[in-house]
Formats: C-alpha cells, sequence, structure tokens
C-alpha cells in the first residue's frame, strides 16, 4: 500500500498507472484519505473505511478542483459519521447532503458492475458522457431529488427532434443512475425516468438477399478480415462475441463454441458448421500465441472496430453489382470491366464515385445494386432469415441466435443442438450455394493472407 504525504506537487508528480488499471495512494497526515489515480490521469479524492466484510470507498470530489486541506477536512468529517455508526451512504449524505446528478453519473461509472461482474467498458463510459453533454445539460448540476418527470420527458421531446435513438438511450442513462443512486441509498424517492414512453423502434428486416451474397462473398474474401466477417455470418453470433472469441472456449472437434456471457446476460453454445470449423483451423495456425482468434494492438487484446473494413467490403459488392449491370446493358466492354475490377480491388472509394456517376447519368436505381445498406448485424440477421427460408422453426432460429423472449425461453430451454446444428448447417449450404462459392459437400476455400486486400 503506498503512502506519502499529500501536497499538491508531490499528487501532481504521480505519473498515472498502465492502461486498464488504477493506482491508489494514501495520506500519511489523515491515514483513510486516498487518492486513486487513472491510466487516463484523473485523480479523485477517497475516504477508504471498512464497512462488514468489505470496503467502502467514499468519493469526495476530484484533485486539483478539491484541495488537500479541504480533502483532510471532509475526510475527518466522514470518518467521524463512521464512528457514530453511520453506513457510507448514510456517512456521505450526512457530510456532503444530496448529490447532483453529475456527481452520481460520474459514480455510477467508475462503480457500476455488468452482469458478469466486470467494470463498464472504456467505450460504454465514453457514449455515456457524450450522452450527458449533449442531452442531459438541463438537469446535470440538480440535486437528484429536485429533477422532475416533467424534465425528463422534455429532455426525451427536444432529443427526439434530433435522434429517436438516442432520446431513448438519454432515458436509458437517467434511470440507470437513479437506479444506481436508490441502491447506494444515497436517493428516496420515485425515479423520474421511469414508465417514460420510448420511441417506436424501427422495424429492421434487412438480410442478404441470394442476388447479393455472390458480390458479398467475393469482397469480404478480399478483405485482411475475411474470416471475421465469414465467421459472423456462418454462426449468426452478435459481433461483440465474434470480437471477443477465444481459443479456449472453441471444441473444433465438437463443432462448439462456449461464450460465457452473451448481451442478454446468458451463456450460450453455438454450432459450428463444417465451413466454420474449417475456417478455424486455417485460421488457428495463422494467430501464433494469441489467446483471440482475432488478436488486437490494443488494450483488450481483440480486433475492437471492424467497421472501416465493412464499409470497404460493401462499396466493392455494390460497385461490382453495379459493374454486372452495366455490362448487361451493353455500358461496358471486356476490357472496361478487367480495368474496372483492378480499380476496385487498388482504389475502391474512386471507383465507388466513377462508376456512381455512370449510373447516375444513365438514371439507374440505386436499389439495383447498392448494398451500402447492409450492417454488421445484418449477417447475423441473415442466417436467421435463411433458416427460416429453409424451413427452420421460429423456436429453433431462437435458439441458435440465442434470442430471449417470455414466450420461447421455455421451448429453447427443452431444445437440445442437434435440430440447432441441422438448421444452421442447412442455411450454410443454401447461402453459399446461392453465392456460387461452393457445391454441397464441399469445403470453403479461404484465400490465403497474401492475397487478400484491406
Amino acid at each position: 500500500m503506498a503512502k506519502l504525504k499529500f501536497t499538491k506537487t508531490a499528487l501532481l508528480a504521480l505519473a498515472p498507472p498502465e492502461a486498464g488499471k488504477r493506482l491508489a495512494v494514501y495520506d500519511t497526515e489523515v491515514p483513510k484519505l486516498a487518492m486513486r489515480i487513472t491510466a487516463a490521469g484523473s485523480r479523485t479524492f477517497y475516504v477508504v473505511k471498512r464497512a462488514g466484510a468489505s470496503m467502502a470507498w467514499v468519493k469526495l470530489g476530484a484533485f486539483p478542483e478539491m484541495t488537500v486541506e479541504q480533502a483532510r477536512t471532509e475526510a475527518q468529517k466522514i470518518l467521524g459519521e463512521f464512528a457514530t455508526g453511520a453506513n457510507p451512504a448514510a456517512a456521505r449524505r450526512a457530510i456532503r447532503g444530496e448529490p447532483t446528478f453529475a456527481e452520481v453519473f460520474e459514480q455510477y461509472l467508475d462503480e457500476k458492475k455488468k452482469r458478469d461482474g466486470t467494470p463498464l467498458s472504456e467505450r460504454t463510459k465514453r457514449d455515456y458522457r457524450d450522452v450527458l453533454r449533449m442531452y442531459l445539460g438541463p438537469i446535470k448540476a440538480s440535486k437528484l431529488s429536485k429533477i422532475t418527470r416533467a424534465e425528463v420527458k422534455a429532455i426525451h421531446t427536444q432529443t427526439t427532434k434530433k435522434s429517436a435513438a438516442q432520446a431513448d438511450r438519454s432515458v436509458i442513462v437517467i434511470s440507470s443512475v437513479f437506479n444506481f443512486a436508490a441502491d447506494l441509498e444515497l436517493f428516496e424517492g420515485t425515479n423520474p425516468a421511469g414508465r417514460i414512453q420510448k420511441n417506436p423502434a424501427p422495424s429492421r428486416d434487412r438480410f442478404a438477399q441470394s442476388t447479393e451474397l455472390p458480390h458479398l462473398f467475393a469482397a469480404i474474401a478480399e478483405s485482411s478480415l475475411c474470416d471475421f466477417f465469414l465467421l459472423s455470418l456462418l454462426t449468426g453470433a452478435r459481433r461483440s462475441n465474434v470480437q471477443e472469441m477465444a481459443w479456449r472456449d472453441l471444441d473444433l472437434d465438437a463443432g462448439i463454441w462456449r461464450i460465457g456471457m452473451t448481451k442478454n446476460g446468458t451463456p450460450q453454445n453455438v454450432t459450428l458448421s463444417p465451413e466454420a470449423v474449417a475456417a478455424l483451423r486455417v485460421r488457428k495456425r495463422t494467430t501464433g500465441t494469441s489467446a483471440f482468434v482475432f488478436p488486437g494492438t490494443g488494450q483488450t487484446g481483440h480486433i475492437v472496430e471492424p467497421k472501416k473494413a465493412w464499409a470497404t467490403i460493401l462499396r466493392r459488392a455494390s460497385v461490382r453489382r453495379l459493374l454486372d449491370h452495366l455490362e448487361s446493358l451493353g455500358k461496358l466492354t471486356a476490357e472496361e470491366r478487367k480495368r474496372a475490377d483492378k480499380q476496385l480491388l487498388e482504389a475502391p472509394a474512386a471507383a465507388e464515385k466513377r462508376y456512381r456517376t455512370i449510373a447516375d447519368a444513365l438514371e439507374i436505381d440505386p436499389a439495383l445494386y447498392d448494398m451500402t445498406d447492409l450492417r454488421i448485424h445484418d449477417l447475423r440477421r441473415t442466417l436467421g432469415s435463411w433458416q427460416a427460408k429453409t424451413g427452420a422453426s421460429l423456436a429453433i432460429i431462437g435458439k441458435s441466435l440465442n434470442h430471449k423472449t417470455h414466450q420461447a425461453t421455455a421451448i429453447y430451454a427443452r431444445l437440445d443442438l442437434d435440430p440447432v446444428r441441422q438448421s444452421v448447417e442447412t442455411a450454410t449450404q443454401a447461402m453459399l450455394e446461392a453465392a456460387g462459392v461452393k457445391q454441397p459437400a464441399d469445403v470453403v476455400r479461404l484465400p490465403t493472407r497474401s492475397s487478400k486486400q484491406n
């Protein structure tokens, strides 16, 4: 346990810890006074006191906005409250009074745990801070008990004019912070964000059609992340789970991928088709000693943001569909097509601009070729849609995609993986055949690393 005499100079001189860790140091003058320093360099004063079987960290304020002397004075007051038998929340209220929304918001980001016991990710924290900064200005300086339902509804109404999704997210953030405050006994009363009517969710049923699959598979094969997108499609798993796929969770002989925790709070056994297993076996020989199937150079150790690669895939797939259409109209010679394909590989953005301009001049409807509205999540929907097209029941589709509904959960629980496997493999065969990638019972041949483009 690091100790030093707190002074402004000494505290500012402390170097932040490495990424993903926090440093705690204690004052020699008031031993229960501590400072936590994050990898980002933020410094916060706390009083640390045992409360039952656990340690309570009572947040005092951020340094240097709160001075060392102010922190020591407030720490002594709170320790006095502890001495009378007060719990951490009661001690905080007795000394500081009711906190503001912004204060509890920061404590929420710092202390909130997800269902699997892990802290909020840095990305989630960044997204929530953006919501606070952009939409929650009217309430962030208000005491919790002063925030009314009418204010929350007004925030929702105003934000909806800019983004219905962000309006709903704003209400969710407010509600979560109030629930967190109630759990810590920082707030008593009714959650003002409770039962606020959300905006109607736009229905999305987009998935890759049979006419799109040949172009999609061809563009995926040219990507440096082709394995990632191929496995996203063949497993139907959520993007975050594919990003975090670890070798220890894979049983390639049994064709099973065990996900310990999914977005809906439950584990999942994902059945792996022979094509998925083949792709993974090839990849195993190229990932070295990494614990992850898709290693990354960042803090997580795995890939975190495939959007740029996906945008390139969609650009190439769309332009190729357009080139096919131009050829069918007699607007493109064989030699011009060869040059167009070469440009599409080497400079996809320039190729897209050139041939979209031609399409506009010929008044070709973009709906005939444009695939850029296809999202990464639609790969998941594509597997489910092809399962339905090939005769799978809704219960089997729900089990294979780990959907969770009150009505179907009991049915899913009674299913074993055999019918799920049959359904996934049947859908995979149909998709690959529609794409012209393989004949029945063949194994997907992935391009070698050296042949892939970014």
